[in-house]
C-alpha cells in the first residue's frame, strides 16, 4: 500500500476546490436565469440543510443516548422510533440501526454500491465517504483505512464493517469521552461531530473541544 494512489489520498480534511465553487455558482445563474430554477428554493433548502438536516441532529440522538440509558437502549433496540421520539423523521430515518462503540467494538460504516447514508442525522456524506477507495478498502483492510484516519485500534478491540443499503442507515454511537460526567445533552453534543458518527473518528473530549 505504499502507493499514494491506493491512499486515502481524497483526505477527509481537504476542501472542495475554489474553482468548484465557481462553477456551481455559474451554473446556479444559469438555470435562475433561464427560470429553471427558483432562487428561494435553493435558499430553502441550504436554509434545511443548516438548520434542519445534518450532523448536529445526529449529534443531538448521541448526547441524549449518552445521557438517558432509557433512550440508550431503545436507540439500540430500534433507531428509527428513538429518532422520531425526538422528532427526527424522515425517508432517510424510516429504517435507522444504531451500532455503539466500546473499548471492546468500533463499528465502521460504507456504502460499497454507492453512498447511501442517513442525511436527516448527518447531513451531506463527505467527498471521501462516496468514493472508490474508500468504498472498497473499508471492507478489505478496515484497520488500514482507521490508521489513515487517525484512528490506530490495538488488536483486542474488535473492527466490524457495516455496509448501508437503500433500506437501512446506520449511525454509530461513538464511545463517550471521558471526564464529561457533568457535562448536559448540549455540551456533550458539541463533542459529536460527523465523522464519529460514521465511525472514521472518535468523539472529542472536552478540552480538544474547547481548544484546550
Amino acid at each position: 500500500m505504499s502507493d499514494p494512489v491506493d491512499k486515502l489520498s481524497y483526505d477527509h480534511h481537504q476542501h472542495l476546490p475554489s474553482d468548484m465553487t465557481l462553477r456551481t455558482k455559474a451554473l446556479e445563474s444559469v438555470l435562475v436565469e433561464a427560470g429553471l430554477v427558483d432562487p428561494a428554493t435553493i435558499d430553502a433548502v441550504i436554509e434545511a440543510f443548516e438548520t434542519e438536516i445534518g450532523p448536529h441532529i445526529g449529534a443531538q440522538v448521541v448526547a441524549k443516548a449518552w445521557s438517558d440509558p432509557d433512550f440508550r437502549a431503545r436507540l439500540l433496540a430500534d433507531g428509527t422510533a428513538a429518532c422520531a421520539e425526538l422528532g427526527y423523521t424522515g425517508e432517510q430515518t424510516t429504517h435507522v440501526v444504531a451500532l455503539e462503540n466500546s473499548a471492546e467494538v468500533h463499528n465502521l460504516v460504507v456504502c460499497t454500491l454507492c453512498s447511501c447514508y442517513p442525511w436527516m442525522l448527518l447531513g451531506l456524506p463527505p467527498t471521501w465517504y462516496k468514493a472508490e477507495p474508500y468504498r472498497a478498502r473499508s471492507v478489505k483492510e478496515p484497520r488500514a483505512v482507521l490508521r489513515e484516519f487517525g484512528i490506530d485500534l490495538g488488536e483486542e478491540v474488535e473492527v466490524r464493517v457495516w455496509d448501508s443499503t437503500a433500506e437501512i442507515r446506520y449511525l454509530v454511537v461513538p464511545e463517550r469521552p471521558a471526564g464529561t460526567e457533568g457535562l448536559d445533552e448540549a455540551a456533550l453534543a458539541a463533542l459529536v461531530s460527523r465523522d464519529s458518527m460514521i465511525g472514521t473518528a472518535f468523539a472529542s473530549s472536552p478540552n480538544a473541544a474547547a481548544g484546550g
